[in-house]
């Protein structure tokens, strides 16, 4: 059986450099995954890729376990790619609704995905031209939004997840996620024709 991240990290503060290095084995791909939904830069990605590994090095006396490591290394990493925006003058600043609450049995609703939008990728000019456009709408969102769309639809992290790594509050996640979705609602409705619902 794996060990548990708990016990690397126990481990690991004891200065155990192999349970770190399965720490990174463990969660670097998804950590690149997220990084380079953020900057789709390869290289860039890479680069903050070991920059959040090495602040997650330093910083490992202050994971208390509340959530999991995965998650907290999420959130290091979500830090990192926002500087790394902010630094190259990327960065726009977001505007949501705060206010709007969902019902938790409909937070997929809405969801940006082919197969949940009701489209047969296959049917809509190919499937990699779908994914292709809906590429180039996610780069058109605010990084923010562009998180919170790679956070619930590519990583699968639940509203917890995504409140525990981003530091915000559920409802805030919930209408981020919202106005993210409706965004590439509205991308994408130029492409897909009237097979979307698009709040006007």
């Amino acid at each position: 059986m794996d060990e548990t991240d708990l016990n690397l990290v126990k481990r690991s503060r004891n200065g155990d450099r192999d349970a770190f290095r399965i720490l990174v084995e463990r969660h670097q791909r998804r950590v690149f995954g997220l990084c380079f939904g953020m900057v789709r830069n390869k290289d860039d990605a890479m680069d903050l890729v070991q920059e959040t590994f090495v602040k997650v090095f330093k910083n490992l006396d202050s994971f208390e376990g509340q959530s999991s490591f995965y998650t907290w290394t999420y959130r290091i990493a979500t830090n990192v790619c926002i500087d790394f925006l902010r630094r190259a003058n990327r960065y726009r600043t977001v505007d949501y609704d705060d206010a709007i609450q969902r019902d938790e049995d409909a937070e997929d609703a809405g969801s940006i995905l082919p197969s949940r939008l009701g489209l047969d990728p296959a049917r809509v000019y190919g499937r990699k031209e779908l994914l292709e456009k809906i590429e180039e709408a996610l780069q058109k969102l605010s990084p923010a939004h562009r998180q919170a769309i790679l956070l619930r639809e590519v990583e699968g992290l639940s509203y917890q997840e995504m409140a525990d790594v981003l530091e915000i509050s559920i409802g805030t996640v919930m209408s981020r996620l919202h106005h993210a979705r409706k965004n590439m609602q509205r991308l994408l409705a130029d492409y897909v024709g009237n097979k979307l619902e698009v709040d006007r």
